[in-house]
C-alpha cells in the first residue's frame, strides 16, 4: 500500500544513489519506491535496467572503453526491451520519467552495438525543450544526467558514420545542459561523468574534424569546445573538487590529451595569424587587444597542460626518450617565435612584454630538462632562448654542451648502424651552427672571432664527409639516400637552404676573422676562401641565390678586394629582385624587405662612389629611403621637427588631442636604426664632396635630428648666436629648416635647378660672406637640441674654395695641399672620364663605368627605365639636377623586371624574390647596454660633425663638437666603471659591442689631434694623438698623424720649439701664425752629415752608403765642426739650439716606421690608404725608394676602390646584416 511521506523519502534515495553511482543500492530502493509508490512503475523499470546495464558493462576489462559493445549474453536485451518500450507507452503523469525511459531505451541498444537503433529510441528535440533544461531547478539531477547521456549517445552514432559536423552540432547543442554544471552546486558522481564523457569526446571530434579540414580555425567558434573544456576544469575548482590527471574514466583519452589538442588549435591560431574566435570566451576586458586575448589564453592552456605532462612523465633511463616533452617543447618554441617576432608589439603580449615572455619560455625549458635525459632539441631552444634575451655566456654553454652531445651520439650512431630518434638529424645540427657563428660574428667582440673560425672549420669538415645536398631544381626526380648494410639511412640528404646557410656561415667566419687576425700573411688567402664559401652559398643548384645576408656579405668582400664591378652587380641583381616572398610575411613584420635593403642601397652608394659617381651614389642613398614610397611610413605621421615646434602649435595640437601613429623605427631595432644613421651620414659626406664642406656643415643638423626621432632626445651643449641684420647667408637646400621629407628626402619640388649653375651661385654667394654669420633659421637651434654654432666662412684669401669634390679624409700629412691630395685626388664626376687602368700595371676587367660611364643626371630616366640600378626619376623629366636642393631625387621602383640589362649592356642574374634576412631572433639587449650604444653612435655623429667644421675651417665650432663627444665618452666611462657584473670594460665592449671605451676615446682624441694640425700647431697635435695611442695603440687615424709628424720632425720641415718663450708672443721656429710649417733649408754640411746614418735597425736600404761614409770617415782627417752639425758630443746650450740632435730625428723616424708597419699589417689598416702613403714617406726618408714606390703603387690601387667611407659602415655589424 503506497505511503506518500515514505515514497517521497525512498524516491530521494533513489535519486541519489543513481546520481552517485550506488548501483548495489538500487534493486533494494526499487522494491521499498514500488512498495510504497506503485504509480511510479516506468521509474523503477528504468532503474532495474540501468542496473543492468551497468553491470553488464562491469564485466568488461579495465582496458576496453565504454563505448565497446557487451554481448548480448551479458545483458538479457530481449527482456528489457519490450518492459521499456510497455512503460513508456503507458507512462502519461511524468513526463521526466518518460524522458529517462527513452534515454534508457537508446543507451541499451548502444550498450549491445544496435547503433542504428539508438538516435530513433532517444528522446526528439522537442522533447528536450519541454524540459526546459536550461532553468535551474526545473529537472531533476538525474534527469540532466539522461539528457547528457541523451546527447553524447546520437553524436557518438552520427561520428561512427563519419557524419563528424552533425555530430559536433549535435555536441554544441549540449552546452545548454551544461548550464546547470557551470552555476549550480558540485554535481554528484554520474553528473560529472557523463558531462565530462561529453566534454571529452566533443573536443577530440573538434581537433579531428580541425585534422582533416572538415572544421576551420577561421569559425568563430571553431575553439568552443575547448573552451567549454577548461570551464568545466575550473568550475571544479571552485566547487573544491578539482580534476587531476591520469584518465577520467576506464578507457577514456587522458585528461592531458585534450589540454594538447586544445593547445594545438590555439597555437595554429597565432602560428598561421588567424582571426581570434570570440564565442565563448567568457567575461574579457573590453580594454584589451585581441592578441593580447589570445596570448592570455594561450599562456593559460600551456601552464595546464605543462602541469599535467610533467606531473605524468618520470625522468627516463638512457635508451628511452620523452617524445611527448619535446613536442611540447618544439610547440612552446613555434609559438615563441612568432610572439617575439617583428609583427607582435609589447602591447600585444600583456605585462612584461617580450622579454617576459622569453624568460616564461626559458622556465619551460628547464622545467622539461627534468624530465629528460640528454636532450639535444632542448639544449638548441635553451642556446636560441637565452640568445634573445642577450644572454650570451649562458647561450653558448648550451650550444657547447649541445656540441658534445651531438658529437658523441652521431659518433655512436656511425659505429652501430643504429638511429637514435631522440638526436638532431644533420640538418638541423647544420643549422644550429651555422646560428652559433653568425651570433658571433654579429655580436661577438674580437675573442669571439676566434671561436667562430674553430666553428667554421669543424662545420666544414662535416659538411665534406656529409652527402651531396637536394638540388634545387624544381623536377620530379626522386632522390635516393643512401643506406647502410642493414637499409637504414642513417645520413639523409640535407634541404639545399641548409646547405647554404652552412656555407654562408663558414664564409662569415672567414671573412671575419680575415678582418681581426694579427697574419697578414693569410688574409688575402682567408679572404678568398670566404669569397668561393659564398659563392656555393649563393648556388643555384644546391644553395641558396636569394639569400640576402650572403649577397651582402660577398659584395662587401668583393668591394675589399676593389672587384667593383662584381660588387655592383651582386647589389644590383638583389635591389631589382621582386616582392614576391614565400615566407609568412606577418612573421617578418611589414615592409622586412625594404628595411633589409637599406644596407644594400647604403653599399651600392658607396661602390658608385668609388666609381667616382658621386651624383649616382646620392641618389643611391635617397632610394634606401623613398623605397617606402611615403616618409610617413618609414618615421610616422610625427614629423622630426614635430619635436621642436614651438609652444603654441605643440598646445594646439593637445587641445586636439590628435595622436601620431609610429613609424618602422619604432619597430626596427637600434642595429637597424643605426643603418639608416649611417646611410645619413654617407649621405652628408658625398654632400661635402658635391658642393663643399661648408654645405655639409649646413646640413649636419639634419643628423642630430634623425637622430633625436630614432634614438629619443639628447642633452647637448647649448647654442650661442650672434645676430647681424646686415649679414646674408649663403641660400642652399641645407640652409633652410625643413620637414622631414625635405631634410631626410629632399624637397621634391625643388628639382628642376641644374648642378652647376647651383654651384656658381653658392660660390657667388660665399664669396659675399662676412667671416661671421648671422642668426637664421638654420642656426636657431630648437631648445631641446644644442649644437655648436653652424657657420659658412670664407677661405683666408676672402674667396671661395674650388667645387671640385674632394674626399674628406683623416690625416694626410701635415699640409692641407700636400702633394699626395692633389695627386690621389677624386675626379669630378661631372666630368665621367673613362677610368685608368690599375696602376700595378695589370689591365683589369671593363667595370660598369669603364667602356661605357655610367649617365649623368640628364639621362637618368633613360637609365632607370633600362633597370640599371633599379632607380627611376620621380618627376619622370631628364634635367640635371642638384643632390643638395632636391635630396630625394630618385626612387626605387620595385615593380622593375629583374630581367632587364644593365648599363653595359650585360645582363643580371634574376632573383624572384628575396628569403628572409632572419637567421637569428630578435636579440633585446638590456636597458643600459642600448643606452650605451646610442651613446656611442651619437659620439660617432658629433665627430663627423667636427669634421665638416674643421674642413670649413671654422675651428672652434670643430673643437666644440668635439667637447661635446668628450662629455659622452666621459659620462660613458663613469658608467663603466660602475659596472659590477665585469661583462663590459674599457677595453671589453662585451657582446653586442663594437666599439671599446679605449677606442673610443682614442677618437675624440685623434680628431682633436687633426683638429691642431690644421690650426698649425703639431706639437699640440702630437700631445693629442699620443694620448690617443695611449688609450688605444692600434688607432689607425692616431698612427698616421702621429707619424706624419714625427716624418717632418725628422726631414726637419717640424723644428723644435723654443726652449724660451716668446715674451712678445712671437711664432714658434716652427710655426708661423697662419699654421704653415717654416722648413729649414739643409746646408750642403748637413745634407753630407745626414747620410752618415739614414737607416734605421732592421731596415735592409741604404747598407752601402753607410759603408763608403764610414770609409769616409776614416781615411779623411777631422774637420772642424760648426755649430749646425747636431753631433751629441757638442750639442749647443738649449737656448741656442734651432735643430734636434740627428739621433733624436733617427728615433723619431724608426718610430714613424714601426708604427706604420704594424698598422698596415692589421685588419683595420691593411687597406687604409692614408697609412701606406705615410709608410712610403718612410721608406724614401729611410733611402728605400724601390719599397716606396712599391707602398705608393699600392696606395694608389686602394685609392681607386675606395668608398666615400670605409665599407664596413654599410654593415653595422661588419660582414653582417
Amino acid at each position: 500500500m503506497s505511503n506518500p511521506v515514505k515514497a517521497a523519502q525512498y524516491l530521494n534515495k533513489l535519486e541519489d544513489a543513481r546520481c552517485e553511482g550506488r548501483w548495489d543500492e538500487v534493486l533494494e530502493l526499487v522494491r521499498k519506491v514500488r512498495k510504497h509508490a506503485n504509480d511510479r512503475t516506468c521509474l523503477t523499470t528504468v532503474a532495474e535496467v540501468e542496473y543492468a546495464v551497468i553491470k553488464a558493462s562491469q564485466k568488461q576489462t579495465a582496458s576496453t572503453s565504454p563505448t565497446t559493445a557487451v554481448p548480448t549474453a551479458d545483458l538479457d536485451t530481449g527482456r528489457f526491451l519490450p518492459r521499456l518500450l510497455e512503460v513508456i507507452d503507458a507512462e502519461k503523469t511524468y513526463p521526466q520519467d518518460r524522458f529517462q525511459a527513452r534515454v534508457c531505451l537508446g543507451w541499451v541498444h548502444w550498450t549491445v552495438g544496435e547503433y542504428d537503433h539508438v538516435s530513433p529510441r532517444l528522446p526528439t528535440d522537442e522533447e528536450h525543450e519541454l524540459l526546459r533544461l536550461d532553468q535551474p531547478d526545473s529537472v531533476s539531477e538525474w534527469t540532466r544526467v539522461c539528457a547528457l547521456k541523451a546527447i553524447y549517445l546520437r553524436a557518438y552514432c552520427l561520428s561512427r558514420d563519419n557524419r563528424t559536423v552533425e555530430a559536433l552540432d549535435v555536441f554544441q547543442g549540449a552546452l545548454v545542459s551544461l548550464s546547470h554544471v557551470w552555476n549550480g552546486q558540485k554535481g554528484r558522481t554520474q553528473l560529472q561523468f557523463w558531462a565530462e564523457l561529453l566534454l571529452t569526446e566533443y573536443c577530440m571530434l573538434q581537433a579531428q574534424a580541425l585534422e582533416r579540414g572538415e572544421k576551420s580555425l577561421e569559425d568563430n567558434g571553431s575553439l568552443a569546445p575547448f573552451r567549454s573544456w577548461a570551464k568545466y576544469w575550473e568550475v571544479t575548482k571552485t566547487q573544491g573538487s578539482p580534476l587531476v590527471g591520469g584518465h577520467g574514466f576506464r578507457g577514456a583519452v587522458p585528461r592531458r590529451r585534450v589540454w594538447n589538442e586544445y593547445y594545438a588549435a590555439i597555437s595554429s591560431i597565432l602560428q598561421q595569424d588567424l582571426p581570434f574566435p570570440t564565442s565563448y570566451t567568457g567575461s574579457v576586458a573590453n580594454a584589451s587587444s585581441t592578441r593580447n586575448q589570445l596570448q592570455m589564453e594561450l599562456k593559460k592552456v600551456e601552464t595546464a597542460y605543462e602541469s599535467l605532462l610533467l606531473s605524468e612523465t618520470t625522468f627516463p633511463r638512457a635508451d628511452e626518450q620523452r617524445e611527448e616533452v619535446e613536442n611540447f617543447v618544439a610547440a612552446v618554441m613555434r609559438n615563441w617565435s612568432v610572439s617575439v617576432g617583428r609583427d607582435w608589439h609589447e602591447q600585444d603580449l600583456g605585462p612584461g612584454g617580450k622579454e617576459g615572455l622569453s624568460r616564461g619560455v626559458l622556465d619551460i625549458l628547464y622545467r622539461a630538462a627534468t624530465k629528460t635525459f640528454h636532450s639535444t632539441a632542448i639544449l638548441r631552444c635553451l642556446f636560441t632562448v637565452h640568445l634573445a634575451v642577450a644572454e650570451f655566456d649562458l647561450a653558448f654553454h648550451a650550444f657547447d654542451s649541445y656540441m658534445e652531445i651531438v658529437k658523441k651520439g652521431k659518433a655512436r650512431v656511425d659505429k652501430t648502424g643504429h638511429p637514435e630518434p631522440s638526436l638532431d638529424d644533420d640538418a638541423t645540427m647544420l643549422t644550429t651552427i651555422s646560428q652559433a657563428i653568425i651570433a658571433l660574428c654579429k655580436y661577438g667582440f674580437y675573442d669571439a672571432a676566434e671561436t667562430a673560425r674553430d666553428l667554421g672549420v669543424e662545420l666544414e669538415e662535416i659538411l665534406q664527409k656529409l652527402p651531396p645536398p637536394l638540388p634545387n631544381t624544381g623536377s620530379n626526380i626522386p632522390t635516393v639516400d643512401e643506406e647502410n648494410g642493414n637499409g637504414v639511412v642513417l645520413h639523409p640528404r640535407v634541404p639545399a637552404h641548409v646547405y647554404a646557410l652552412s656555407w654562408q656561415a663558414i664564409g662569415l667566419s672567414q671573412a671575419h676573422w680575415s678582418r681581426v687576425t694579427f697574419d697578414a700573411s693569410v688574409r688575402i688567402d682567408l679572404q678568398t676562401k670566404a669569397i668561393r664559401s659564398l659563392q656555393k652559398s649563393l648556388s643555384p643548384e644546391i644553395g641558396n641565390p636569394t639569400d640576402i645576408r650572403s649577397l651582402f656579405t660577398l659584395s662587401l668582400l668583393l668591394a675589399e678586394q676593389r672587384e667593383l664591378t662584381a660588387a655592383i652587380d651582386i647589389v644590383k641583381a638583389a635591389l631589382l629582385s621582386n616582392k614576391r616572398s614565400t615566407e609568412q610575411p606577418f612573421r617578418m613584420g611589414p615592409y622586412w624587405r625594404e628595411i633589409s635593403l637599406i644596407p644594400l642601397w647604403h653599399l651600392l652608394a658607396l661602390l658608385l662612389s668609388a666609381r667616382q659617381d658621386y651624383t649616382m651614389a646620392a641618389r643611391a642613398c635617397e632610394a634606401a629611403f623613398e623605397q617606402f614610397n611615403d616618409p610617413e611610413v618609414l618615421f610616422g605621421s610625427q614629423t622630426l621637427q614635430g619635436s621642436f615646434r614651438s609652444e603654441h602649435l605643440n598646445e594646439a595640437e593637445a587641445r586636439n588631442d590628435r595622436t601620431h601613429p609610429h613609424g618602422l623605427v619604432d619597430e626596427m631595432d637600434d642595429l637597424e636604426k643605426q643603418g639608416v644613421i649611417e646611410v645619413k651620414m654617407t649621405q652628408l659626406a658625398l654632400l661635402e664632396l658635391l658642393e663643399g664642406p661648408e654645405v655639409a656643415v649646413n646640413a649636419s643638423q639634419e643628423l642630430l635630428i634623425l637622430y633625436t626621432r630614432l634614438f629619443g632626445p639628447m642633452q647637448l651643449k647649448s647654442l650661442t648666436v650672434v645676430s647681424k641684420p646686415s649679414s646674408e647667408v649663403p641660400k642652399s637646400s641645407a640652409g633652410t629648416l625643413r620637414s622631414i621629407r625635405g631634410s631626410i628626402f629632399g624637397n621634391k619640388s625643388d628639382k628642376s635647378t641644374n648642378q652647376p649653375k647651383r654651384r656658381n651661385t653658392l660660390s657667388s654667394e660665399k664669396s659675399n660672406v662676412p667671416s661671421e654669420r648671422p642668426q637664421t633659421t638654420q642656426t636657431i637651434m630648437y631648445h631641446t637640441s644644442m649644437t655648436p654654432t653652424i657657420e659658412i666662412t670664407k677661405g683666408n684669401d676672402g674667396t671661395s674654395e674650388s667645387a671640385r669634390p674632394t674626399r674628406p679624409s683623416s690625416v694626410r700629412g701635415r699640409h692641407p695641399e700636400s702633394t699626395r691630395r692633389n695627386s690621389l685626388k677624386k675626379r669630378d664626376s661631372s666630368a665621367h672620364q673613362q677610368r685608368a687602368h690599375s696602376s700595378s700595371g695589370i689591365p683589369r676587367e671593363p667595370a660598369v663605368a669603364d667602356g661605357e660611364p655610367y649617365p649623368a643626371a640628364e639621362s637618368v630616366a633613360a637609365t632607370a627605365q633600362s633597370g640599371s640600378l633599379g632607380l627611376s626619376n620621380i618627376n619622370g623629366t631628364g634635367s640635371q639636377q642638384s643632390f643638395s636642393r632636391g635630396r630625394g631625387l630618385l626612387r626605387y621602383d620595385s615593380s622593375i623586371s629583374s630581367n632587364k640589362g644593365s648599363i653595359n649592356g650585360t645582363d643580371l642574374p634574376a632573383l624572384d624574390s628575396l628569403s628572409s634576412p632572419s637567421s637569428l631572433p630578435v636579440i633585446r639587449f638590456p636597458d643600459d647596454q642600448l643606452e650605451r650604444q646610442r651613446r656611442i653612435v651619437l659620439v660617432k655623429v658629433w665627430l663627423m660633425i667636427a669634421s665638416f667644421y674643421r674642413r670649413s675651417k671654422m675651428y672652434n665650432d670643430a673643437r666644440d663638437a668635439i667637447l661635446e663627444a668628450k662629455k659622452l665618452v666621459d659620462n660613458l666611462e663613469v658608467e663603466i666603471s660602475k659596472d659590477v657584473s665585469g661583462s663590459v670594460t674599457t677595453r671589453n665592449p662585451g657582446w653586442g659591442g663594437k666599439i671599446c671605451l679605449e677606442e673610443l676615446i682614442g677618437d675624440v682624441q685623434a680628431e682633436m689631434g687633426v683638429l691642431a694640425t690644421d690650426e698649425g700647431t703639431p706639437y699640440i697635435s702630437r700631445a693629442y694623438f699620443e694620448e690617443a695611442l695611449m688609450h688605444y695603440p692600434d688607432h689607425p687615424s692616431a698612427i698616421v698623424g702621429l707619424s706624419n709628424i714625427l716624418l717632418d720632425i725628422y726631414s726637419e720641415v717640424l723644428l723644435p720649439p723654443p726652449a724660451i718663450p716668446s715674451i712678445t708672443r712671437e711664432s714658434a721656429p716652427g710655426e708661423t701664425s697662419n699654421g704653415v710649417t717654416n722648413a729649414r733649408k739643409p746646408t750642403p754640411e748637413k745634407s753630407k752629415a745626414a747620410c752618415l746614418l739614414d737607416t734605421p735597425l732592421g731596415l735592409g736600404g741604404g747598407m752601402h752608403q753607410s759603408s763608403e761614409a764610414s770609409s769616409t770617415r776614416r781615411t779623411k782627417p777631422p774637420v772642424q765642426e760648426t755649430p749646425d752639425l747636431t753631433a751629441t758630443d757638442t750639442l749647443p746650450a738649449p737656448y741656442k739650439a734651432d735643430s734636434l740632435p740627428l739621433i733624436d730625428r733617427l728615433a723619431a723616424r724608426d718610430r714613424a716606421y714601426g708604427l706604420l708597419s704594424g698598422l698596415t699589417k692589421l685588419g683595420k689598416g691593411w687597406n687604409y690608404s692614408d697609412a701606406w702613403f705615410a709608410l712610403a714617406r718612410a721608406h724614401e726618408e729611410s733611402g728605400q725608394t724601390d719599397k716606396a714606390k712599391e707602398a705608393l703603387w699600392w696606395c694608389v690601387e686602394l685609392e681607386e676602390g675606395m668608398g666615400v667611407r670605409d665599407w664596413h659602415c654599410a654593415g653595422v655589424n661588419g660582414y653582417t646584416l
